[in-house]
C-alpha cells in the first residue's frame, strides 16, 4: 500500500529494514489515510509518518540509514521516550518520521510527566488520547498490504465522526487533549462522543491544577504548560481558530487557563483585531485575565510576548488614570501631537498599543491613528539641514526636530474629537 504524497513504495522499504521486528504505522497517517485526507506536520507542513517498532527505535533507525535511496537530514533521540524523530529525503520527498519503540504510560500525578515501560504494539496504542488515533497499519516488508488494527473501535467512530476519550481518566491524566479534541472537531467536522463529554464536565469540576490569579506561576506540572503552549499555538496558528475555540468554551475548556476567559464574550473580536494588527493571537486571547503576566508564565510564553502584555497593562493603567483625574473629556479633544507625547513619553510600544485596540481600550481614535500615521512621522527637516540653517548640535536641536514632527503631525489631518468612549 502506498499513501497519497508518499514516495512509491517507501512503506514497503521501512518494513524491510528489520524484517524480524514488528513495525506499524500509527496515529494521525492511519486516521487520515482512513478519511482520505493527506497527513502533514502542521508547522512545515511536509509528510509526517508516526512509526512504532517492537524494538529499540534507536536500532531502527541504524538499520535505515543504510537504505540506498534514502537521505538522513537530521536526527534527534529523546532516550526517556525511546523515540527518535528524523528529517528524511527518499526519492527525492522531504519527510518527517517520528520512530517510537512501543511502550506503554502511566501517569503518576494529573498533567505530569508519564513513567514510561517499554512493551507491545497493542500497549501503545492503549496510551493514546482517541480512537480514531488508536489505529495502526502494520507493515510488510514483503510488499503485501498491510494489516490494520484497531482495538478501541476507531473506524466505527470515524464513521460516526465523533472524538471519543479512549479512557475513564484520559483527560485527567493530560487535560491538553481537551484543546487537541477542539482542533480535531474544528479540522474534521467531528464531534465529542456522549460519554467523552460527561468526562470533559466530571475531570473539570474537580481538575486540580484550575489556575487562579492568586496562585504561584509554578505550581503546576511545568510539561503541563509547555503541552499547554504547544496545544493552544497550533489551534491558534494551524487551524480554523474561532470554530475551535467556540467549541472549547462550550466545553469549559478555557477554564484550564483562567476562570475569566470562560466567561469571555469578546474574544472571537480581540483575536480578529489581533489578527488584523499582526499580533500573535495567545497574548491577545489571555489579555483580559484576572492576571495575563501570570498566566504568561505558566504557559512559559516567548519573553518578548510577555514583555508586551506588561506594556500592554501599564499603557491600560495610564489610560484609566486619565480617565479618572477628571481629564475624561479633555483628552477626547487633545490635538494629534498631544496624543503623541503622551503615548511616547511613556515608552509605549506599537505591539501594547495595537494589543489595546484589539482589546478595545479607549478612546480609540487617537490610539488607532497614533498606531496607522503618526508614528510613522518624522521632521520634514532633517538635522543636516537645520544645521546648515545655523542650530548647532546639541540639546536644541533635537528639541527643534521634535518640534517640527509634533508640528507636521497636527498639519496631517484635521482633528476631530471623537466621543466618550
Amino acid at each position: 500500500m502506498d499513501l497519497p504524497g508518499l514516495p512509491t513504495g517507501l512503506l514497503t522499504t521501512l518494513a524491510g529494514c528489520l524484517p524480524s521486528a514488528r513495525l506499524a504505522l500509527v496515529g494521525g497517517a492511519v486516521r487520515d489515510c482512513l478519511l482520505h485526507r493527506q497527513h502533514r506536520d502542521p508547522w512545515r507542513g511536509v509528510m509526517d509518518l508516526d512509526l512504532v517498532v517492537e524494538v529499540s527505535g534507536s536500532r531502527f533507525v541504524e538499520a535505515l540509514v543504510k537504505v540506498p535511496d534514502l537521505e538522513l537530514c537530521s536526527a534527534r533521540e529523546h532516550g526517556r521516550y525511546g523515540t527518535v524523530e528524523l528529517e528524511v529525503r527518499y526519492s527525492g520527498v522531504e519527510l518527517l518520521l517520528d520512530v517510537a519503540c512501543a511502550r506503554r504510560e502511566i501517569y503518576p500525578r494529573p498533567g505530569g510527566k508519564p513513567v514510561v515501560e517499554f512493551d507491545s504494539l497493542e500497549a501503545d496504542l492503549a496510551r493514546r488520547d482517541f480512537s480514531i488515533n488508536a489505529m495502526a497499519f502494520v507493515l510488510d516488508p514483503c510488499g503485501q498490504e498491510p494489516t490494520l488494527i484497531d482495538p478501541h473501535g476507531g473506524l466505527a467512530d470515524l464513521q460516526r465522526r465523533q472524538l471519543r476519550f479512549l479512557h475513564a481518566h484520559s483527560l485527567r491524566d493530560d487535560p491538553t487533549r481537551l484543546i487537541r479534541a477542539a482542533r480535531y472537531a474544528a479540522r474534521l467536522g467531528f464531534h465529542l462522543a456522549p460519554a467523552s463529554e460527561l468526562q470533559v464536565r466530571q475531570t473539570l469540576a474537580d481538575w486540580p491544577w484550575v489556575w487562579m490569579p492568586t496562585d504561584n506561576p509554578m505550581q503546576a506540572p511545568v510539561s503541563l504548560a509547555s503541552r499547554l503552549r504547544m496545544e493552544l499555538e497550533l489551534l491558534l496558528t494551524r487551524e480554523p481558530w474561532p470554530s475551535a475555540l467556540t467549541l472549547l468554551q462550550a466545553w469549559g475548556g478555557l477554564r484550564l487557563l483562567d476562570a475569566t476567559l470562560q466567561g469571555d464574550l469578546f474574544w472571537r473580536r480581540r483575536l480578529h483585531w489581533a489578527q488584523r494588527l499582526g499580533l500573535p493571537l495567545l497574548p491577545a486571547l489571555i489579555a483580559p485575565a484576572g492576571d495575563p503576566l501570570a498566566i504568561a508564565q505558566r504557559l512559559q510564553l516567548p519573553h518578548g510576548q510577555q514583555r508586551m502584555l506588561g506594556q500592554w497593562l501599564r499603557l491600560r493603567e495610564r489610560l484609566q488614570n486619565l480617565s479618572g483625574s477628571g481629564c475624561g473629556m479633555r483628552e477626547q479633544t487633545w490635538s494629534p501631537s498631544r496624543w503623541t507625547q503622551w503615548l511616547e513619553q511613556a515608552s509605549c510600544t506599537p505591539e501594547a498599543v495595537a494589543l489595546a485596540l484589539a482589546v478595545g481600550l479607549g478612546p480609540r481614535r487617537p490610539l488607532l491613528r497614533w498606531w496607522l500615521r503618526w508614528r510613522h512621522q518624522v521632521s520634514p527637516c532633517s538635522a543636516a539641514e537645520l544645521m546648515d540653517k545655523g542650530l548647532s548640535a546639541g540639546p536644541d536641536l533635537g528639541r527643534k526636530l521634535r518640534h517640527l514632527r509634533l508640528a507636521a503631525i497636527d498639519q496631517s489631518e484635521r482633528w476631530i474629537p471623537s466621543a466618550p468612549s
